[in-house]
């Protein structure tokens, strides 16, 4: 049978979540996040979404665009998933190929991916020219089953909120997110400067959970967070959990997550998931208190075009 790579199209949604469900089970993701994404994404990031079809069946996706976000320009990404039933195909290559050539004319000067870290997936990643960079681990919490830590009291001077108190002026959580993003380890450093973006790509993302989303008020002002996503079933994602720089040793951290942890619970999510680079040692150190477990190791990897 012959593979076909082309454009993705609202009506692939459910084909597309199923074989990134299949390929990396550990992410949340819906079909309406997914079309959301295509429709809002900013025109500098020059987005592009591709799927592999073999005999009308969508078995590999990928996604596709440049780092606009990056203080380093020339920067890009191609994020490449097969159906684990659809593999030896040709599907991977041919994905990988045409974002290629598409990031090449985009302006593109490197590409970065992340590939699971097992033999198959890292020889095809060498393979193609690839080169391993930085590790990152999966985490899973069976929220359903687990002991989270028991609500703490709150320091003087220290309040939980939700993102939707934030309704009405939701400028001081980008903020907060901003100063976070911009100190978050990452070979692809990404500075949030625009708000209106940050309000139409995350604030409004179908994927944010407003009422999950915890936010740790210190004298009036933003000082922590952890932003909620979930799939509006049964399965929730630690977006992003920060700590401004003015505020950090506290534990302010560990009062969000562990905030938005029991709120999702009592909400009726059974699976938490969250992501952390390897060199994120206080976030991993959060993450083992609150007991979540390695489900997966990925390893990004660069090549240099041209």
């Amino acid at each position: 049978m012959t593979v076909i790579v082309r454009d993705f199209r609202p009506a692939d949604a459910e084909d597309w979540v199923r074989v990134r469900r299949a390929a990396l089970p550990f992410m949340v993701i819906t079909p309406e996040r997914v079309v959301f994404d295509l429709a809002t994404a900013h025109p500098g990031k020059r987005y592009r979404m591709l799927v592999a079809e073999e005999s009308g069946e969508v078995i590999g996706t990928a996604q596709v665009g440049l780092a606009h976000e990056s203080p380093e320009p020339g920067q890009a990404f191609c994020n490449t998933f097969v159906h684990p039933e659809r593999t030896a195909r040709g599907a991977g290559t041919l994905l990988m190929r045409t974002a290629e050539e598409y990031l090449a004319l985009a302006g593109a000067a490197s590409v970065y991916t992340w590939v699971l870290d097992t033999p198959a997936d890292l020889a095809f990643a060498a393979k193609h020219g690839y080169a391993p960079s930085r590790p990152a681990y999966f985490f899973h919490l069976d929220l359903a089953g687990a002991t989270l830590p028991p609500r703490q009291e709150l320091p003087a001077g220290v309040e939980l909120r939700t993102a939707a108190d934030f309704a009405d002026d939701p400028r001081p959580l980008f903020e907060a997110d901003a100063e976070t993003t911009a100190d978050e380890p990452s070979d692809t450093p990404a500075l949030l400067t625009d708000y209106e973006e940050w309000l139409t790509e995350t604030w409004r993302s179908p994927g944010l959970d407003h009422d999950l989303t915890s936010v740790v008020v210190a004298d009036g002002e933003v000082a922590a967070f952890s932003l909620a996503e979930t799939d509006g079933v049964d399965r929730y994602w630690s977006g992003m959990t920060g700590t401004r720089r003015a505020y950090r040793g506290r534990g302010l951290a560990k009062l969000a997550k562990n905030d938005s942890l029991h709120r999702a619970r009592a909400a009726g999510y059974t699976d938490a998931y969250t992501g952390n680079d390897a060199g994120n040692g206080p976030m991993l150190a959060v993450n083992r208190w609150f007991g979540y477990e390695l489900c997966a190791t990925e390893v990004r990897h660069v090549r240099k075009l041209g």
